[in-house]
């Protein structure tokens, strides 16, 4: 049976709202066996609680795919906020979604091509390596004898994201009456995402990264064949290496894993500095580990154009530059905020920007720290 994704906004809200209903009836049962049982083993029915639903929520958010399962991968990443059982299942959204059907990515294919992939490449794996929000990737062999990855977008994936979020905008218009929901944060999750189906622009970040990171030697990008490749099919070089959970499960040796970090830090700091450019979907399944330490950058949908000074901001949380005079404060406010913001309002941010700026200086002393401590 061919799996197609559920892109009607009524067909998707109906899912999600029988998702909320099942976790209702889930917790309202389980504070039931918490008033009926009394103490004795609360806390282990609590965490079969929490694991239960989480694991419900992840499956259903994979089966949706689209909007929705790109919102859970966010979530995965939000370790301060979730409890572990519900990161752990999140993070499963990271890799593995349900796989269109074989003959469902054939007619994709041949949809956006104009023929089949067997007619295209000398082999083509039918199944998926790696199976997304967003499409699907298989390993191929070109006529020329080069391994190739190439992505397949999932059918109506674009009205998939639309109806999410007009069912999000929806949910959220009290809020947005009282101003507790800025509209202006829909827009830009919403523009982001339907970015990332647009895989002729995904080749162009693509070469434009490629081009300008080149330079590191630990570091490969795919390389895109331009003629093997539509707005909804991309075609690019085969990059190996293990995602984050089973390179982490070879145990690499700790001077790997430094050596990692360090990589991961500079990659990140030159983009934003350098090239006013960041490849900005962090989650582990678009880093690609080998054993020596070389890394691995792949899905460059996201892709966030800096148009701040960020040399500028980040001295300025380094050095708290906002306390030294309102002049100062608004400064900094408008490096985050833009030129036109109400400064009155963006003042309340400065909490947050004093909790950011702590949180850097303590990696800062940790990391000096364990630099200058010897080994006996």
């Amino acid at each position: 049976m061919v799996k197609k994704i559920h892109s009607g906004a009524l067909a998707r809200g109906f899912r999600l709202g029988k998702l909320g209903l099942t976790l209702t009836g889930s917790y309202l049962g389980y504070q039931a066996q918490n008033l009926l049982l009394g103490e004795e083993r609360r806390a282990e029915r609590q965490q079969r609680f929490q694991q239960a639903a989480s694991r419900r929520v992840r499956q259903e958010l994979q089966s949706l795919k689209g909007a929705a399962m790109k919102l859970g991968q966010i979530f995965s990443l939000q370790t301060h906020a979730l409890p572990e059982d519900a990161l752990q299942e999140l993070a499963h959204l990271q890799m593995h979604a349900p796989a269109m059907h074989p003959a469902l990515a054939r007619a994709q294919f041949k949809s956006s091509f104009g023929k089949y992939p067997d007619e295209v490449f000398r082999e083509f794996e039918p199944e998926p390596f790696a199976a997304a929000s967003l499409g699907q990737v298989h390993s191929a062999i070109t006529k020329s004898g080069q391994k190739v990855a190439v992505k397949i977008q999932y059918p109506a994936i674009r009205a998939s994201i639309e109806n999410d979020f007009k069912l999000l905008r929806s949910a959220t218009f009290p809020g947005r009456l009282t101003g507790h929901t800025p509209v202006a944060v829909f827009d830009e999750i919403q523009r982001g995402f339907l970015e990332e189906t647009d895989y002729l622009q995904e080749g162009k970040n693509l070469d434009f990264f490629g081009a300008r990171l080149g330079g590191f030697t630990y570091l490969t990008i795919p390389r895109v064949y331009w003629d093997l490749t539509t707005d909804r099919i991309l075609t690019m070089s085969f990059v190996e290496g293990l995602p984050m959970s089973a390179f982490l499960g070879t145990k690499p040796p700790q001077s790997v894993r430094d050596s990692i970090g360090s990589h991961l830090v500079e990659l990140y700091y030159f983009q934003l500095h350098n090239l006013k450019a960041v490849h900005a979907d962090h989650h582990p399944g678009n880093y690609l580990f080998q054993s020596d330490g070389r890394l691995g950058l792949v899905d460059f949908g996201c892709v966030k154009r800096i148009s701040f000074d960020a040399t500028d901001l980040i001295n300025s949380v380094v050095a708290r530059s906002w306390r030294d005079s309102e002049k100062a404060a608004q400064h900094v406010l408008r490096l985050v905020f833009g030129q036109a913001v109400h400064y009155q309002r963006a003042r309340k941010m400065l909490p947050m920007l004093e909790e950011m700026a702590e949180a850097w200086s303590k990696l800062a002393d940790e990391a000096a720290g364990r630099e200058t401590i010897q080994p006996p």
